[in-house]
């Protein structure tokens, strides 16, 4: 039996995305306005996550740094699913060159510690949302690749695609009509973890100063500016790391449900 549908924590995810892209129409504060008589308050009804060292709203701050973590999150999971899946079930269709070839760029990519090779590129590059999702893609399509190899290699051997072949179908209409709707529970799964993984490495290059730059914000570059008020003004750091933890939790588990879906079915 599969486990039972997380609707807790897609709820916490719908509502955090809800929060990130509408809460400026509920809540008024701007993110960006300075106040030198507001300067590290803590919460209070009238700044429910308190304020910075410059006297910005950490609520304001957060919703606007939610639309960025979440695009980035969002933006680099497709393109690095999109490369997964066409790497993948390439090599494991047509084998040969093409798939020693696959094996050795993924060997090579593999070579490299992932978030070394972000930080080297980033170093590189001006970093920006679109900069960050590139790079981001780019050292991200391994793991869905791989695991859609090894299943477009179990879909190929079956007998029906081998008479798709003889019969000379073309392999386009194989590719969506046959290996699509098979690999794409796995598609899926890596997809939700790619999302996740994408918000953790923008959150982790803005916590070192190399995401976004300002006056642009995410959730990690506002983490990263409580870092040296950890002592006296908690709330700075706390509240922006809170949702990255209840993202990377809630599609963690929604990962994890569709993960045992998929697993059921193909005992079934």
């Amino acid at each position: 039996m599969s486990s039972r549908v997380p609707y807790f924590s897609i709820f916490i995810l719908f509502l955090i995305i809800f929060i990130s892209f509408f809460g400026e129409y509920f809540y008024s504060s701007s993110p960006f306005t300075f106040d030198k008589n507001a300067i590290l308050l803590s919460p209070s009804l009238e700044h429910p996550m308190g304020t910075d060292r410059l006297g910005r709203d950490i609520l304001a701050r957060v919703i606007e740094g939610g639309k960025v973590s979440l695009l980035i999150g969002l933006g680099s999971a497709i393109v690095s699913s999109l490369i997964g899946l066409i790497m993948g079930v390439s090599a494991g269709y047509f084998k040969g060159f093409w798939d020693k070839s696959f094996v050795f760029i993924v060997d090579l990519f593999l070579t490299f510690p992932t978030f070394f090779l972000l930080l080297t590129l980033v170093s590189y590059i001006p970093a920006s949302s679109v900069i960050l999702i590139i790079v981001i893609s780019i050292t991200g399509w391994m793991g869905t690749a791989r695991l859609i190899r090894s299943q477009s290699y179990k879909i190929s051997a079956q007998p029906f695609i081998k008479v798709l072949k003889i019969a000379k179908v073309p392999n386009q209409k194989i590719f969506f009509k046959y290996f699509l709707p098979l690999v794409a529970p796995i598609f899926f799964v890596s997809f939700t973890f790619g999302v996740s993984g994408a918000i953790l490495a923008e959150s982790g290059l803005s916590y070192l100063g190399l995401g976004v730059t300002p006056p642009s914000m995410s959730w990690g570059s506002i983490l990263s500016g409580g870092k040296p008020l950890m002592d006296i003004a908690w709330w700075v750091s706390f509240f922006p790391g809170l949702m990255i933890f209840l993202v990377t939790l809630s599609l963690i588990q929604i990962s994890d449900y569709l993960q045992d879906r998929a697993n059921s079915k193909d005992k079934n």
